[in-house]
């Protein structure tokens, strides 16, 4: 790989930008315990995306997937309170509306977003130490969520609709709305219809809820609810080896199940199957190999070098492809890579990430929603809406691989 000054980080480089990060949290923490017009009250205070004075595009809302990556850099004694907060609002707004909506806008109920409750319930129960009165009721929501939005099978949730397997979804029915959905807005993934495609990722999170389920009905010394859960993963861990695992190519792709064949985009989407832990050891070490698809100087571009319908005139702009990398991406690369053994490459690409996040604060003094991690000199390729500073899972996921990787 080019340029390995990345090796060279020190944890006195960075705390400047982490120093930043501390300052920067209280600018993107709201608290609005009643409904406001369209925005909806919730008890706790929670973290908003991004915060920047002026900004055509003002957060005010609390958002589904980005409350699980910001909360990764502070899951720290000090943080409890927040942290617990941001939690607790997300399992208030499934016990009012029967969804965990794309954020808190009552204009935003039509969709969810990747659902990661049940992870973000068992780090804090560990985090935290929380008694098991608390983890009961929390999990008996996620499974609720799980049964509702997740495993519905009509109107407003009509996501279970083949062998199993679940597609990300919106109550409009438009392939475009389900891909935000998706947080991939936008992404070549889906080939602009989402609605026909089952998601590797989508798949792999419920396949790790299933597997968190049993473990926390084994703690609660409920055995015949554990092991219904884990028959529920084994079948849903089948279905995606059968269906999404490309023996030839050594890589797993979302499923058209419209067309019963998968699709042809390489993505990080895949190593969702390493951090949920439905990767074989010999299927793990393909996707490890795979890697050099991805890794550029800066990171990991988000899918492999674009097939040309990104560049279609007038065509939606893809900031969820190459040449961008994000945080949450990364982390789930990380994450996974160190769960499989494969902690030499789960360094470089922290340290890469660090390194681009870094060099762009020293030269700009400000932190990117996602970075251009081909030439990193350079801005990320816009999306559908103007790019964002500041940014929530940006900062905490910097500060969680400065904790990992250079503070020891």
């Amino acid at each position: 790989m080019p340029g390995r000054g990345y090796e060279k980080l020190t944890a006195e480089q960075v705390a400047p930008d982490r120093d930043y990060i501390k300052d920067y949290w209280p600018k993107l923490v709201r608290h609005n315990p009643a409904d406001d017009d369209t925005l909806i009250g919730l008890p706790k205070p929670y973290l908003v995306p991004a915060f920047e004075q002026g900004h055509e595009f003002d957060f005010n809302e609390l958002y589904y997937w980005d409350s699980y990556f910001m909360v990764q850099g502070l899951m720290t004694p000090d943080n409890k309170e927040l942290v617990l907060g941001v939690l607790e609002d997300l399992l208030n707004l499934f016990e009012r509306f029967k969804i965990i909506p794309n954020a808190s806008r009552t204009y935003l109920m039509g969709r969810s977003q990747p659902p990661l409750l049940s992870s973000f319930i068992l780090e804090v129960y560990k985090t935290y130490k929380m008694d098991k009165d608390w983890l009961s009721r929390a999990i008996k929501i996620a499974q609720e969520e799980y049964h509702v939005v997740w495993m519905g099978e009509s109107k407003p949730n009509a996501r279970l609709v083949y062998e199993g397997l679940s597609r990300y979804y919106d109550v409009n029915y438009q392939h475009g709305l389900a891909e935000a959905e998706s947080g991939w807005d936008m992404t070549p993934r889906f080939s602009k219809k989402c609605l026909n495609y089952l998601p590797i990722d989508l798949n792999c999170l419920l396949y790790k809820y299933e597997r968190d389920f049993a473990y926390a009905e084994r703690l609660l010394h409920r055995e015949e609810e554990a092991i219904k859960w884990e028959q529920a993963a084994h079948k849903r861990r089948m279905t995606i080896n059968e269906l999404m695992w490309s023996d030839l190519r050594g890589f797993y792709y979302d499923y058209d199940y419209t067309k019963k064949h998968r699709g042809n985009v390489d993505s990080l989407a895949a190593y969702y199957t390493m951090w949920a832990g439905i990767a074989s050891e010999k299927q793990a070490a393909k996707l490890v190999s795979g890697l050099r698809k991805f890794e550029n100087k800066g990171g990991l571009a988000t899918t492999d070098a674009m097939p040309l319908n990104q560049f279609v005139p007038g065509g939606q702009p893809m900031q969820w492809a190459y040449p961008n990398g994000w945080a949450p991406l990364h982390f789930i690369v990380v994450r996974g890579l160190q769960k499989y053994g494969y902690h030499k490459e789960a360094r470089r690409v922290a340290l890469k990430w660090i390194d681009t996040n870094h060099k762009w604060f020293n030269k700009n003094g400000v932190f990117l929603e996602k970075y251009n991690v081909v030439q990193t000199e350079k801005p990320p390729v816009k999306g559908l809406y103007p790019s964002q500073t500041g940014f929530g899972w940006t900062n905490s996921i910097f500060e969680l691989f400065c904790q990992e990787y250079l503070d020891n």
